[in-house]
């Protein structure tokens, strides 16, 4: 069985992409500091982008990273 995510988690990775489409990549590291940029989860403290709502953004970044590799053929 795999996993289900929200709607929500979903409809905001993938409005993302299609925006930013040369932003994501297969890599979740590079998709969080992304999702974290181009949202209002991120929070810039002392010149450093931090996440407010970490996990909601880790949720965003690993769909979008699934999503990417799957589209793409990867």
């Amino acid at each position: 069985m795999g996993n289900i995510r929200q709607t929500y988690i979903k409809r905001v990775a993938i409005e993302l992409i299609r925006h930013y489409p040369d932003d994501f990549t297969g890599d979740f590291s590079r998709n969080k500091q992304k999702v974290l940029e181009l949202t209002d989860l991120g929070v810039t403290v002392e010149g450093h982008l931090q996440a407010s709502h970490k996990k909601l953004a880790n949720r965003i970044a690993g769909y979008a990273t699934r999503y990417v590799k799957r589209k793409r053929g990867t």
